[in-house]
C-alpha cells in the first residue's frame, strides 16, 4: 500500500512539474518549484503522499463525497501554494508553513472506547453548559463527529452532513470556486456537519458546534460546518474551535476527568471552513470563538450569502494560535439584505492574528457594517485587510468598514489595509482605520488620580474592548467572551 501511495505521489508530482514548466513560460511559479528551493525530494514526496488525491479518496464517505475529495486534492496539488507576494496573503507568515510536518487524521473514531474521546470532552460540555440553554450540541474531535445532542424539534436538523437529504447540493454551495486551503479542506474534511433551520422556524436558544483539537501534535485537522437558515427563519449558532489539551484559555478551571493527553504546545494545522446560507427574510446570529494552543497554525475560511430582506449578525473572537488566519467573505445577494460583521482579537507573545474580509454587495439597497477591533502586545503582530466591493446593480447600497488597533508594546505591530472597489454610482461607502498606542492623555488622567501605570493601561484596554463586547449577538456568550478578553488583557484582579 505504501509503495502504491508513493508511486501515485510521484505521478502527481511529475504531472505538477509538467504544469510548472508551462507556468514558467507564463511567468508563474508553482508550489512544487517553491518547495524545490527549500526541501529535498524526500520531503516533497512526503507532502504529496500525505495530501495526495489517493489519500483524500480513501476517506470514508458516499461516492459523491469521495469524488469531490479526489477532485479537490488534484486541484490543490496542481495549483501554486500561496506566497506572501500574493495580495491576499501579504503581511502573512504563509511562506513559513511546512505541510510536510503534518499528517491528516483518520476519518474513523470508535467512540465506544474510552480512549477514543479525549477526557477534555467533559470540560467542553461544562463550557457549553455555562453558555446557558441551547437547542442542540454537535461535538467533533479532530474533524470527526463524536457527539450529537439530538433536537426534538422537527424544524431543526443537526448532525452529520452525509445523513442530510440534500447533502451533495449543500456542501460547497456557499464557498464556491475554492482556492488555496479551502481546496485542502474540500479534500480532507473527514466528517462535515450541518445545522439546518427549516423555513419559517424561530429557534429561540442557540445551536452549539464545538470542534475539538486533541493529540500529541503533528496532525492536520479539517473541520467543516454547513449552516442554513431557511426562508423567514430566525436562529442563532455558536461555533467554537478549541484545543482540548491546552491548560489555559476557555477550558481553564473546568473539571477534567483523567489526565491531559498532550503538552500545551502541541503543534497542529487546523483548517476550518464554515458556510452560512441566510435565505430570503431570514435572520441568523453567528458567534465563532477560536481558542487554539500557542503552537497551532489555523487557516480558517467563513463564507456567507445573505438573501433579500435577510440579515446576518456575526461576531468572531480570536484568542489562540501561533499563526491564526480568518478570511470572511460575505455576499449580499438579495435586495435589502444586511450584514453586521464584528471581531475582537488580542495578540500576545510572538503570535500573529490575520484577518481578511470581503463585503460583497451584489444587489440593490444592501447594507454592510464591519467593525474589527484588536490589540497586540509583547512581540505579536496583527493584520487586517478588508475590501468593500460594490458591483454594478447594487444601487443605493451602503457599506461601512472600520478597524481599530492598539499597540501595547514597542515590539508589537499592527497592519491595517482597508480597500474599496466601486462599480456603481448611487452607493455610499466609508472606511476608517487606526493603529496606535494607548492614549497618553488617558494614561495621565488615571495616573494623576492615583492609579498605578500598569493598572491604568489595562483599564484603558478593557474600556477599548467594552463597546464591541456588548455587541455580541448571542447573549449567552457575552460573559464567556468578556472573561476571555479580560484574561488576555490581565484585567482580572484590577
Amino acid at each position: 500500500m505504501k509503495d502504491s501511495v508513493v508511486g501515485s505521489a510521484v505521478a502527481v508530482m511529475l504531472k505538477t512539474l509538467g504544469l510548472a514548466r508551462l507556468r514558467r513560460r507564463k511567468g508563474e511559479v508553482s508550489w512544487v518549484e517553491r518547495l524545490g528551493t527549500r526541501a529535498s525530494l524526500r520531503e516533497r514526496l512526503s507532502i504529496l503522499s500525505t495530501f495526495s488525491p489517493e489519500t483524500a479518496g480513501a476517506l470514508d464517505g458516499p461516492p459523491w463525497l469521495r469524488r469531490r475529495r479526489t477532485a479537490a486534492a488534484e486541484a490543490f496539488a496542481s495549483a501554486p501554494l500561496p506566497t506572501e507576494k500574493d495580495e491576499v496573503w501579504r503581511y502573512s507568515r504563509i511562506d513559513n508553513i511546512d505541510l510536510g510536518r503534518f499528517q491528516s487524521v483518520d476519518a474513523f473514531v470508535d467512540t465506544s472506547t474510552d480512549t477514543a474521546v479525549p477526557p477534555s470532552l467533559d470540560r467542553v460540555r461544562a463550557l457549553v453548559d455555562g453558555l446557558g440553554p441551547h437547542r442542540g450540541l454537535i461535538v467533533t474531535v479532530n474533524g470527526v463527529l463524536v457527539s450529537v445532542s439530538e433536537s426534538d424539534d422537527d424544524r431543526l436538523t443537526i448532525g452529520r452532513l452525509t445523513g442530510h437529504d440534500e447533502a451533495e447540493a449543500l456542501l460547497g454551495s456557499i464557498a464556491i470556486n475554492p482556492t488555496d486551503f479551502v481546496l485542502l479542506n474540500d479534500a480532507f474534511a473527514a466528517d462535515p456537519v450541518v445545522v439546518d433551520i427549516a423555513a419559517g422556524a424561530s429557534i429561540e436558544d442557540p445551536v452549539v458546534v464545538v470542534h475539538m483539537v486533541s493529540g500529541p501534535g503533528g496532525d492536520a485537522v479539517f473541520p467543516r460546518t454547513m449552516i442554513r437558515g431557511g426562508v423567514s427563519s430566525v436562529a442563532s449558532v455558536i461555533e467554537i474551535v478549541v484545543d482540548a489539551d491546552a491548560g489555559g484559555g476557555l477550558l481553564a478551571g473546568l473539571p477534567l476527568t483523567g489526565s491531559p493527553s498532550a503538552a500545551n504546545r502541541s503543534e497542529h494545522l487546523v483548517v476550518p471552513v464554515t458556510e452560512l446560507q441566510v435565505a430570503d427574510g431570514a435572520k441568523l446570529s453567528f458567534v465563532s470563538i477560536q481558542a487554539l494552543g500557542p503552537a497551532t497554525w489555523q487557516l480558517a475560511h467563513q463564507a456567507s450569502t445573505i438573501g433579500a430582506d435577510a440579515s446576518l449578525h456575526s461576531f468572531a473572537v480570536a484568542l489562540g494560535g501561533d499563526y491564526a488566519r480568518l478570511r470572511t467573505d460575505s455576499a449580499l445577494t438579495g435586495a435589502s439584505g444586511s450584514s453586521k460583521l464584528r471581531a475582537a482579537y488580542i495578540g500576545r507573545d510572538d503570535q500573529m492574528l490575520d484577518f481578511r474580509t470581503l463585503q460583497d454587495h451584489r444587489a440593490p439597497k444592501t447594507t454592510s457594517d464591519l467593525l474589527f477591533m484588536g490589540a497586540v502586545a509583547d512581540r505579536s503582530h496583527s493584520v487586517y485587510s478588508g475590501l468593500i466591493r460594490m458591483r454594478r446593480g447594487a444601487v443605493r447600497s451602503d457599506a461601512m468598514q472600520t478597524n481599530h488597533n492598539l499597540v501595547l508594546d514597542e515590539g508589537a505591530h499592527a497592519d491595517s489595509v482597508p480597500n474599496l472597489d466601486i462599480e456603481e454610482n448611487d452607493v455610499r461607502c466609508s472606511h476608517a482605520s487606526t493603529v496606535g498606542p494607548v492614549s497618553e492623555d488617558q494614561l495621565y488622567y488615571l495616573e494623576s488620580r492615583g492609579v498605578e501605570p500598569e493598572v491604568a493601561e489595562r483599564l484603558i484596554v478593557a474600556g477599548f474592548f467594552d463597546d464591541i463586547a456588548n455587541q455580541v449577538p448571542i447573549v449567552g456568550t457575552r460573559a464567556l467572551i468578556g472573561r476571555a478578553l479580560a484574561d488576555r488583557t490581565g484585567v482580572h484582579g484590577v
